[in-house]
């Protein structure tokens, strides 16, 4: 007979049916096997060499899709019930085949359902629950055959109405089978069956935990994501990537094999020369000491490339246009981006029973996805494109809001709620950093609001948060395999516009909770009393959304509380605005940071020349001496908003523009708008025209 093939979508291999998940299928239940196993030569690579790096691996594969390439699964659990006659057994026992197992002691042939019942331990390790113990209370030493049914009373849907009987006369229920303590005396035989049947843990001896076949705390993916940034969003890296089994070798850079290296830029039709070819390959796989990035590593660079921004082009997977911040909001938001093109890429390189392994847990045992012996230099992936926005706020002026006695306050609250769970659970407690508490809960403030304005779901948009030395800022996105990663409804929300408006109006929202005050008064809840002022009411959000799994949230530090009213970020920075260079923007990297002139420093003008380049600066410095007013900045334009003005007076109808774009040019001369390209002019002559057109 042949074997049965069962369907899975490529992004469930990564999240929900992973390597040593259980699959269920029809009557059937399977568990994934280790990647050792797969057949490689239908996996296609994915281009991350940086996530690839910071998991020591040299390849990151997708998983196969459709009906090309299969993943082996192990039937899992073993034990298997007939709903007819109630008995117990593994597949042999009941006379029956593996491809189709059906009873054959009953003579109904009946399809054999596998148990619900199977037992695991922290440190990953899985099998069938031990009905024979669970009666018995040890292994029966008489020479006569125990034969075990498993009945339901009916009488109620509770586990007492579950019976394990056998046929020397004993039986017990499964009442007590899920207490903590219920198997304390039975020592785990450390199953890995994803690796082999053979592959067991014998020292592991931890007491094993009833949990039920399709409980979420079966199997918990450990997952790690990265945007994909320039220079590793671009055509040539993805062609190295693709070409990595023959790149990647030391012998690819030698003189002797230059042919190989021709004959990959003869294919591409000489898009690249052999000598970028080289040294893309160089920086890719022998980039010396570049062998490992950490978390933090990943997104301080992924932080500094938004930060820089980055202009539509062929052939990238990552468009972070600079936008205006919302005039409003200027004394307390650092920068704004447009990102209307990202792609993400996330990878499983992990997984955890019982418990997640998160910020609250980090020592979950972390299970392989390979065995030992048999190691392997790639990890299952996948890859979303997506769109989204990004706000950063200005590091110096967090820090400085940090040191008040309000904001001390809330955190030294949050630290002793901390440090009494782990107290409790005898670990070491989890730092807390009252910054990350802030741009968390501006975070899921903007994500509510979105979806209202945005037309997507809140459970479809992520955040990705970015605390670090020189960081506070949040890429709120969406990277779905379907078409809510594609509509564009997050980046049309960045111009300064829409994003002030709904920056407004989600704070005023949740500036009070239907909840209050027991909401806002709150000295501790949620999961270790991990939030203070957050609750369902008002800023909690679909855990899909959530990169922290809704702790460490307090509306608090963005608004105040009773009797402290104003001593929030927001309102403590209208006290203390944005004035400087170094409060409002850091020069972005290749550029020249020559310093900001004192009339522009004092002029409403400041934002503008800090977040612009070169030539619009000079242009900028010009206009404050010609006492033009600001228009607007990076607003957008078009029948369909997809064009965008560097500097524009929609009153006067005179829009200044750095690069040329016959379709926007036309479109914007039909509309009876006058258009000036940096290029034509001086910067002095370019003011002088502005100065008479501009009102």
């Amino acid at each position: 007979m042949a074997r049965k093939t069962y369907a899975a979508r490529r992004s469930q291999l990564i999240s929900t049916f992973g390597v040593g998940s259980l699959f269920p299928a029809e009557n059937n239940s399977f568990m994934i096997t280790s990647i050792d196993q797969w057949d490689k030569k239908h996996l296609k690579p994915v281009s991350e060499p940086r996530l690839a790096r910071s998991l020591g691996v040299s390849q990151l594969l997708l998983p196969p899709a459709g009906t090309r390439g299969k993943i082996p699964v192990v039937r899992f659990p073993q034990l298997l019930i007939c709903p007819n006659c109630s008995r117990l057994g593994k597949v042999a026992q009941f006379q029956a085949t593996h491809e189709d197992p059906k009873c054959g002691l009953c003579k109904s042939l009946t399809p054999l359902t596998p148990s619900r019942f199977v037992i695991a331990c922290e440190d990953g390790h899985i099998d069938d629950f031990p009905y024979r113990y669970w009666v018995h209370g040890y292994s029966p030493n008489d020479d006569a055959e125990h034969k075990l049914s498993l009945v339901s009373e009916g009488r109620t849907s509770s586990l007492a109405d579950m019976v394990v009987r056998c046929s020397c006369g004993k039986s017990r229920t499964m009442a007590d089978a899920f207490n903590s303590i219920a198997l304390k005396e039975m020592k785990c035989q450390g199953n890995r069956p994803w690796l082999g049947w053979g592959y067991r843990e014998r020292e592991c001896g931890k007491p094993p935990k009833t949990v039920q076949r399709g409980a979420s705390n079966v199997w918990f993916p450990i997952v790690r994501s990265a945007i994909s940034i320039p220079p590793y969003s671009e055509f040539l890296a993805k062609v190295v990537t693709a070409n990595a089994s023959q790149l990647s070798k030391p012998q690819a850079l030698e003189p002797t094999s230059t042919w190989v290296l021709e004959g990959i830029v003869e294919s591409f039709d000489g898009r690249f020369s052999v000598e970028e070819l080289r040294a893309e390959v160089k920086r890719q796989f022998h980039g010396g000491n570049e062998t490992e990035l950490s978390e933090e590593q990943l997104r301080e660079q992924e932080f500094m490339a938004l930060m820089n921004g980055r202009r539509d082009s062929p052939d990238t997977d990552f468009v972070a246009e600079k936008v205006a911040v919302p005039e409003s909001h200027a004394h307390w938001i650092k920068a704004t981006r447009k990102v209307t093109r990202l792609r993400e890429v996330r990878a499983l390189h992990g997984f955890s029973r019982l418990h997640p392994r998160s910020e609250d847990n980090p020592d979950a045992t972390k299970s392989p996805l390979f065995p030992d012996d048999n190691k392997q230099n790639w990890l299952p992936a996948i890859e979303t494109l997506g769109e989204g926005l990004f706000i950063a706020l200005d590091r110096h002026q967090v820090e400085e809001w940090a040191k008040t006695d309000f904001a001390a306050g809330r955190e030294r609250t949050l630290r002793h709620n901390v440090k009494r769970a782990a107290e409790q659970r005898g670990q070491d407690p989890v730092s807390v950093n009252i910054a990350e508490t802030l741009i968390h809960t501006l975070s899921h403030i903007i994500i509510d609001q979105l979806s209202l304005d945005a037309g997507y779901p809140a459970s479809s948009i992520r955040e990705r948060l970015y605390v670090g030395q020189d960081q506070v800022g949040v890429l709120l996105y969406t990277a779905s395999s379907d078409s809510a990663g594609s509509l564009g409804g997050i980046a049309a929300q960045a111009g300064p516009g829409r994003l002030g408006a709904a920056l407004d109006e989600g704070l005023f929202r949740t500036s009070w909770c239907s909840a209050d005050p027991v909401c806002i008064e709150s000295r501790g809840s949620g999961t270790d009393a991990r939030n203070l002022a957050a609750c369902h009411c008002c800023v909690l959000v679909p855990e899909t959304s959530c990169e922290l799994f809704n702790s460490n949230l307090d509306r608090g530090t963005l608004f105040g509380v009773h009797g402290q009213i104003g001593l929030g970020f927001r309102d403590w920075a209208k006290l203390n605005p944005l004035q400087s260079l170094a409060d409002v923007s850091a020069p972005a990297v290749g550029e020249v940071d020559d310093g900001v002139p004192e009339s522009v420093r004092q002029s409403s003008w400041l934002t503008v020349f800090t977040e612009s380049g070169p030539s619009l600066r000079e242009l900028v410095s010009e206009l404050v001496e010609a006492e033009v007013e600001p228009g607007d900045w990076g607003s957008d334009i078009g029948p369909d908003d997809q064009w965008q003005i560097d500097l524009s007076w929609p009153s006067a109808r005179v829009a200044v523009l750095e690069d040329r774009d016959e379709k926007r040019d036309d479109w914007l001369a039909e509309e009876g708008w006058t258009i000036y390209h940096t290029a034509d002019f001086s910067p002095g002559d370019l003011a002088d025209k502005l100065a008479d057109k501009a009102y």
